[in-house]
């Protein structure tokens, strides 16, 4: 008998220590393998004999896929409940990852760990255990509750970038990938407890009269919701050309490879830390003041990694400063859309916002590969992150931190 979507028993008060556990578990799981591709970027393309560039494309295509698919996965998850999204999502996962474990061709390279599993993270992906906290979790928890999940897929960073580059060293790449397949089909049993979709829960702050569509409309014509949609690029750039373009540029510079691992992992680590701080301070602070100091420490974290002499010292201290700042724009970002439109559509309209997220993720991986070939440096491409930073800073600066005014007016009657 399949799972219900929605129940008596979620009507009448869902197990909301339950549901957090088992969100936070499924958020590790399923940012993990994408978060240590940048592991696979040296072994890969060595054995196939492929250019960074190649390799670097694929990964940009899974950042594309993930994004364009995320107000779909967004949908469907309003739609027909969190349970069965989930469960196509790791199931499009699983096939990526095998799929991509035995790729000999740049075509199966960039349908498997491009095509597939950028949609198997789009319908597994943290934000859709964001939206159904929206539903389950107080207005006034939501905050911290965003970063809890936040933190969870940071942890995935943390313990699949050492996982990772053990199993490459005791198993080969090839076998890694197959390993993370079979984790990912933890995901549909854990998930179980999360089935629900957004009408079952349409509490005072959503007005129920409201059409999907309707809803897509009234956030696009709303100043703050496409200034948040624009900024949150410039957090994909970062964290994406972080991930898959730091351990090779860490290499590049005469370090130990293991350095690049160790970095992945320290970040991870950091952001559960960063995370955590941001849902708390989102929940008591300006959410756009908060984000804009985010987008600006970033650039200086930049700035000073690639002035100073790199040294073991030097990454350790960049990947902690980053860490602190991955992230923690999540919780503030995905609150605002719930403080502006209510939780109702809140996987489709932060569906949107990651889309802008993943287009930077899009250009920060492709273009880092592209012009490294071009020019053998990657110096470019951070100082380009360095003006996207303090743009991102200028950019939330003025987005209102209130309810549109239709939702302000309802509440009030």
């Amino acid at each position: 008998m399949a799972h219900s979507e929605t129940t008596p028993a979620d009507r009448a008060g869902p197990n909301i220590p339950l549901i957090i556990i088992c969100g936070c578990l499924i958020a590790l799981l399923s940012f993990g393998p994408r978060s240590a591709m940048g592991l696979f970027f040296q072994p890969m393309t060595e054995a196939r004999d492929w250019s960074r560039e190649l390799f670097a494309l694929a990964i940009a295509i899974q950042n594309l896929v993930w994004g364009a698919a995320q107000p779909v996965a967004g949908m469907m998850a309003d739609r027909f409940g969190t349970w069965r999204t989930l469960t196509l999502g790791a199931m499009l996962y699983t096939a990526g990852l095998l799929m991509m474990a035995s790729a000999e061709t740049p075509v199966a390279l960039h349908v498997s760990g491009g095509v597939l599993i950028g949609l198997g993270i789009a319908f597994s992906s943290f934000s859709l255990i964001l939206a159904a906290f929206g539903r389950r979790v107080s207005p006034s928890q939501r905050s911290l509750a965003f970063g809890v999940a936040t933190a969870s897929g940071s942890m995935g960073q943390f313990v699949f970038a050492p996982l990772g580059n053990g199993l490459i060293q005791v198993i080969g790449w090839q076998q890694t990938l197959i390993v993370f397949s079979g984790l990912m089909m933890l995901i549909p049993l854990l998930a179980i407890v999360l089935r629900g979709k957004s009408d079952a829960s349409a509490g005072p702050e959503t007005t129920s009269s409201q059409s999907l569509p309707q809803a897509i409309a009234e956030a696009f014509g709303t100043r703050g919701f496409v200034l948040l949609t624009i900024g949150f690029f410039v957090c994909g750039f970062h964290v994406a050309f972080i991930t898959v373009h730091l351990p090779p540029y860490i290499a590049d510079l005469g370090l130990d490879p293991k350095w690049g691992a160790t970095a992945l992992a320290l970040i991870g680590l950091c952001n559960v830390v960063g995370s955590l701080a941001s849902g708390y301070i989102g929940g008591r602070y300006s959410k756009p003041i908060f984000l804009a100091l985010i987008y600006l420490a970033r650039a200086v974290a930049i700035f000073l990694f690639v002035m100073i002499p790199a040294t073991p010292v030097t990454v350790l201290l960049f990947s902690a400063a980053i860490g602190l700042l991955w992230l923690s724009t999540v919780p503030p970002t995905s609150g605002l859309v719930a403080v502006m439109f209510g939780p109702r559509y809140m996987a489709t309209l932060f569906g949107f916002v990651f889309f802008s997220h993943q287009v930077g993720s899009f250009l920060g991986i492709w273009l880092g590969g592209k012009l490294y070939d071009e020019t053998g440096s990657y110096d470019a491409i951070w100082y380009v992150g360095i003006a996207l930073g303090i743009a991102a800073a200028i950019i939330h600066w003025p987005i209102e931190e209130k309810p549109v005014q239709r939702l302000a007016a309802t509440a009030t009657q």
